[in-house]
């Protein structure tokens, strides 16, 4: 809890400030997604990356910052599950960042869908990749 409390040093310059409430709350809230997506995860660096990469969004204000991260930490964790772990963390974080930012001027329900059209294509592409390659031992 105090290594996030720490990001608000960062944070508190996009005028973005969690509370040790706030921090409790997002936690619970990734732990039961964790829970619900059946992963284990040790660390919180995936929360971190997620506030330091975020924070700089124009779309997060103070009012909807604790809300919109716990929203991201279930897109991130449903992406994670839907590329079948074949992104890497911080890659993923990037991704989610982007269409954020342009495609979905920060509409988190638009970037559901689209990151939905983004693992459906991510997947047929693996697929493509992995048929193509059948035989050849």
């Amino acid at each position: 809890m105090s290594e996030l409390l720490e990001l608000n040093q960062k944070t508190k310059e996009y005028g973005l400030i969690l509370t040790p409430d706030q921090v409790q709350n997002m936690m619970a809230v990734r732990n039961k997604v964790l829970h619900d997506y059946g992963r284990v995860e040790l660390g919180i660096e995936v929360t971190k990356e997620l506030i330091e990469v975020f924070c700089a969004s124009p779309y997060i204000n103070d009012a909807n910052y604790a809300s919109t991260l716990n929203e991201l930490h279930e897109i991130f964790y449903y992406l994670r599950n839907e590329t079948e772990d074949k992104i890497g963390d911080f890659k993923l974080i990037h991704i989610m960042k982007d269409y954020f930012d342009n495609d979905c001027a920060g509409s988190l329900e638009l970037l559901k869908s689209k990151l939905e059209e983004f693992a459906e294509n991510f997947r047929r592409e693996a697929l493509l990749s992995e048929s193509l390659f059948e035989g050849d031992d």
